[in-house]
């Protein structure tokens, strides 16, 4: 099996998430001017953070309306 993510971007997504300590902020931040690559893949995580941050995590009121709909009608059988 091969391996996809490297350290160096486990380190990365880390960081975005301030996970990292000061002395590797230092590191990764250094990386980053000299890795265009590594550039590229911390700008492309922050956009997906970015669009994560703006999913919507609440259901639609027609949906809430059917749950409490059942729950009133609901007779358990005994």
């Amino acid at each position: 099996m091969t391996q996809t993510c490297t350290s160096t971007q486990n380190e990365i997504v880390r960081y975005i998430y301030n996970e990292t300590s000061s002395s590797e902020n230092v590191i990764i931040e250094t990386s980053l001017i000299y890795d265009n690559d590594l550039l590229e893949f911390y700008l492309d995580c922050i956009e997906i953070k970015e669009e994560m941050n703006q999913i919507n995590l609440s259901p639609r009121e027609s949906t809430i309306q059917n749950i409490l709909n059942f729950s009133k009608s609901f007779r358990p059988a005994i």
